[in-house]
């Protein structure tokens, strides 16, 4: 490496460059393989897998676990399962482990949104159980938040379970409120602790059975919030991709939309396109070197000479690998 020219340095380090804007690493395939499906929940674009799946704007955010059953949408504050996604909507609905229901109420420390996600609250209905009474006075930034004229509180309190939250059977609803639509603070979180409530419920829909909470489905509904990552010409692309059998993804550290064809092939238009016919010969990670002379003079025109500078000189790779 010493005795090399440091020319040929600089022209492998533009050459790395220009390659891997046609056909991006194939590590981004083939160690972190993207899903279509997380348990029983079907992911689609902008949703994802994991890194270098979907849209990069809901990375970290929502990712599958690593057993690979459950989608998982992860905050400040834990992680939730996710139970629904609908792509018409553009809403998902969790679960959080310590949110109440009828059949089961515990102690919670609430709930916490990113406010850098692209994510906000949807239209569920927060109750929340045995708070310091009397409710009606429960204020934030001195607006009071309990709606005192619905029945939902007098409806929960009838299931039985309200004594995991150390209250009476059939207690007083001036414990319990109704916060809807809900509101988080400064941080993002429903504070709990300084609501002086021990636990919430959420729920999504009542189902049709107003007074019966033992059949409300319970859930945390988040909206989806557009951004400039998915505009109309990126969804496009998307849409191309999936139609061609491929699923979309993006390229990190730039982040550009990626077309994932297979364990091997990658491509920046979709699977059927004739620049990834033209490019299959460019099957190359990030610790390796083009599989042939042709395919390096082929998209990047270098000569034969530097192939052959490249094919012995080890160190090369190392270059491509930190670039």
């Amino acid at each position: 490496m010493e005795n090399l020219p440091s020319f040929n340095i600089i022209i492998f380090i533009v050459l790395c460059s220009h390659v891997t804007q046609f056909i991006p690493w194939q590590t981004l395939a083939k160690d972190l393989p993207c899903r279509t499906t997380c348990g029983s929940i079907q992911v689609k674009y902008p949703f994802g897998s994991g890194h270098g799946c979907g849209s990069p704007r809901f990375h970290p955010y929502i990712a599958c676990s690593p057993e690979g059953d459950q989608l998982l949408l992860t905050t400040h504050t834990g992680s939730y399962p996710v139970t629904s996604i609908s792509y018409t909507t553009s809403t998902l609905i969790i679960t959080p482990p310590q949110m109440s229901t009828c059949t089961s109420m515990q102690q919670s420390p609430g709930l916490g949104i990113d406010w850098a996600s692209p994510f906000q609250l949807g239209q569920s209905t927060f109750l929340l159980l045995s708070c310091t009474p009397p409710t009606s006075s429960l204020t934030i930034k001195g607006s009071p938040v309990c709606d005192t004229s619905s029945h939902l509180c007098a409806s929960i309190y009838t299931c039985p379970s309200v004594i995991g939250l150390g209250l009476p059977l059939f207690p007083p609803t001036n414990t319990c409120c109704v916060y809807s639509p809900a509101n988080f603070n400064s941080k993002g979180e429903l504070d709990l602790q300084k609501l002086k409530c021990m636990g919430y419920a959420s729920v999504v829909s009542l189902q049709e059975y107003p007074t019966d909470p033992s059949r409300w489905q319970y859930g945390v509904e988040l909206q989806s919030r557009g951004g400039a990552l998915d505009d109309y010409y990126t969804d496009n692309k998307c849409n191309a991709c999936e139609i061609s059998g491929g699923l979309c993804g993006y390229a990190p550290p730039v982040n550009s939309f990626v077309c994932l064809c297979s364990d091997t092939i990658n491509t920046t238009i979709d699977c059927h396109s004739n620049s990834l016919q033209n490019q299959a010969e460019l099957t190359w990670n990030s610790v390796s070197l083009p599989s042939s002379k042709e395919a390096v003079d082929g998209v990047s025109g270098w000569s034969s000479f530097l192939w052959s500078s490249l094919v012995k000189t080890p160190a090369y790779t190392v270059l491509c690998a930190v670039i």
